[in-house]
C-alpha cells in the first residue's frame, strides 16, 4: 500500500512539474491567439478603410479582403502551434503527409476558389449586376473566394459555389446599357391585325423611357389554334426596363379593351349527356 502511495506520489510530481514547465508555453499561446484576433481585425478594418478611398473594383476588394483574412488566420494558426512545442519543420511534415487527404476532402472548396479567380479575370460580371445563373435571377451583392451573394426579386440572399458560376452559363443582364423586350400577344382571328399593331406602337410612342431608336416593331409572329400573335419588341436602358415592360402589359389591356380587340383564352365548354 505504501509503495502505492509512493508511486502515486511521483506521478503527481511528475506531473506537476511538466505542468509549470509547459504552462508558460501554453499561456504565451493564449496570449497570441487573443492578441493576434485583435491584430488580424484591425489589419482587416484597415484594408477595409484602404478600399474605401480607393475606386477598385467591389469584387475585387471583397476577395481581397476574404483572402487576406484567411491568410491571416492561417498564420495566426501556425504561430500558436508552434509556441505549443511543436516544430515548424514537424509541422511542415504533417501538413505535406496530409496534403493529399486534404486536397481530395477539399476539391470542392479549390475548384470555388479557381473559379472565383476566373471570375475575378474575367468579369462575366461585378458586384451590382443582375444576372441568371444556376436557377437564379438576382442582383449581385458580394463576391467572396468561395462564393457568391445574389439577392433575388424576393430579397432572399442566394449563395452560389463560384466553381459551378465559373463553369456553366451566366446570362447578364447588365453588360450592355440598354435591353430589348419582347413581348407576344394573341388577337382573335376576327380582330384587326393592323389597328392592333398602331396601338402597340402607339403603346411604346406614349411612353417616354421606351427607346424611339431603334424604332419598336411589331409582326405577326404566329397564327395558332385560336388567335393570331403580335410580337412586340422595344429597347429600353436598364434603369427603365422592367418600368417599361409593366407599363406596356398593362397599356396593352386597357386599349385592346377599349378598341373592342378580343384577346382569346382557353375556354372549356362541358355538355351533359341525357340519359
Amino acid at each position: 500500500m505504501l509503495d502505492k502511495i509512493m508511486n502515486l506520489q511521483e506521478h503527481a510530481d511528475n506531473a506537476i512539474a511538466w505542468l509549470w514547465e509547459v504552462l508558460p508555453s501554453i499561456l504565451w499561446a493564449i496570449f497570441l491567439l487573443i492578441a493576434g484576433t485583435y491584430v488580424i481585425r484591425f489589419i482587416n478594418k484597415m484594408i477595409r478603410k484602404f478600399f474605401a478611398n480607393k475606386d477598385y473594383d467591389l469584387a475585387l476588394e471583397t476577395f481581397l479582403q476574404s483572402f487576406i483574412s484567411i491568410a491571416l488566420k492561417i498564420i495566426l494558426f501556425i504561430l500558436v502551434i508552434t509556441q505549443l512545442g511543436v516544430q515548424t519543420s514537424s509541422l511542415v511534415a504533417i501538413l505535406a503527409s496530409a496534403g493529399l487527404a486534404i486536397g481530395l476532402a477539399l476539391q470542392g472548396s479549390l475548384a470555388n476558389f479557381a473559379g472565383g479567380v476566373l471570375i475575378l479575370l474575367f468579369k462575366p460580371f461585378k458586384i451590382g449586376d443582375f444576372i441568371s445563373a444556376q436557377g437564379v435571377d438576382g442582383t449581385v451583392k458580394e463576391i467572396s473566394i468561395f462564393t457568391t451573394k445574389v439577392s433575388t426579386f424576393g430579397n432572399q440572399i442566394a449563395i452560389i459555389p463560384n466553381g459551378q458560376l465559373s463553369n456553366n452559363t451566366i446570362t447578364n443582364f447588365n453588360a450592355q446599357n440598354t435591353r430589348r423586350d419582347k413581348i407576344d400577344v394573341g388577337i382573335g382571328y376576327t380582330s384587326n391585325i393592323k389597328e392592333a399593331k398602331e396601338i402597340l406602337l402607339a403603346i411604346c410612342n406614349d411612353y417616354e423611357t421606351i427607346h424611339k431608336t431603334p424604332a419598336p416593331e411589331v409582326y405577326v409572329g404566329e397564327l395558332g389554334d385560336s388567335s393570331v400573335n403580335l410580337t412586340l419588341r422595344f429597347w429600353a436602358n436598364n434603369a427603365d426596363f422592367w418600368a417599361a415592360h409593366f407599363y406596356v402589359l398593362e397599356e396593352i389591356k386597357y386599349r385592346f379593351d377599349a378598341a373592342g380587340i378580343e384577346i382569346p383564352f382557353p375556354q372549356r365548354v362541358v355538355t351533359q349527356m341525357k340519359s
